[in-house]
C-alpha cells in the first residue's frame, strides 16, 4: 500500500524491515500492535501537528527488532539502528526526518518525554495500546496533553467514540 498523501510506500518500507526484523510478528507488540500505534498517532497527529509519515514509520519500525515480549530495553536502538541501515531514501524522507524517526525509535524505551511534537506523539500512540498487555497507561508517563487526558480514560481501545470526540474539538 502507498500512503499517497504521506509519500510513503508502506509496502515497500514493510518489506524491507520484515527481511531484518527479530519480533514475533503475532505476538503482542506484533503487526496488530504496530496498526493500532499508527491510527493511535494519525489520530493524535492532527491534534499535536506531528508529522504523519513519521508516525507511520515509527509504528513499523518501534517494535520490529524485540527479541521477546518481555524485557527487552534495547530493541528501540536495535529498532532505530534498522531505520538508519534501510536509509532516508528507501523511507522517502529527508536526512532530518530520519533523525528524528531515529530518536523516536531509540527513545521509546529509553526515555519518558519529549518536548519535539512528532517524538512525543509517536511515544503516546504506542502508549496507549497498553491495554493489550493488561498495563493501565498511567498519564505521567504521556508528553502530550491529549496523551495524558486520554490515558485517565484507561480503556482507550474505541479512540472514534463520542466520549472521545468531545474532549477535542475535530479538525
Amino acid at each position: 500500500m502507498y500512503h499517497a498523501a504521506m509519500g510513503v510506500d508502506v509496502n515497500g518500507v514493510l518489506a524491507r524491515i520484515l527481511q531484518e526484523a527479530t519480533a514475533n510478528l503475532g505476538s503482542i507488540h506484533g503487526i496488530e500492535h504496530w496498526a493500532r500505534v499508527e491510527r493511535n498517532g494519525l489520530w493524535l497527529a492532527r491534534r499535536t501537528g506531528a508529522d504523519g509519515r513519521l508516525i507511520t514509520l515509527f509504528a513499523l519500525f518501534h517494535d520490529a527488532m524485540r527479541e521477546n515480549d518481555a524485557h527487552d530495553p534495547d530493541h528501540g536502538p536495535r529498532a532505530a539502528e534498522l531505520a538508519a541501515r534501510v536509509g532516508h531514501e528507501a523511507l522517502g524522507i529527508s536526512v532530518e526526518d530520519l533523525d528524528v524517526l531515529y530518536r523516536a525509535c531509540w527513545g521509546h524505551t529509553r526515555e519518558l518525554h519529549s518536548e519535539d511534537p512528532t517524538i512525543a506523539t509517536c511515544w503516546d500512540a504506542d502508549r496507549l495500546d497498553l491495554p493489550r498487555a493488561g498495563i493501565t497507561p498511567k498519564p505521567r508517563f504521556f508528553s502530550t496533553p491529549l496523551g495524558r487526558e486520554l490515558a485517565r480514560f484507561g480503556d482507550l481501545s474505541p479512540l472514534e467514540s463520542l466520549a472521545l470526540r468531545s474532549l477535542v474539538p475535530p479538525v
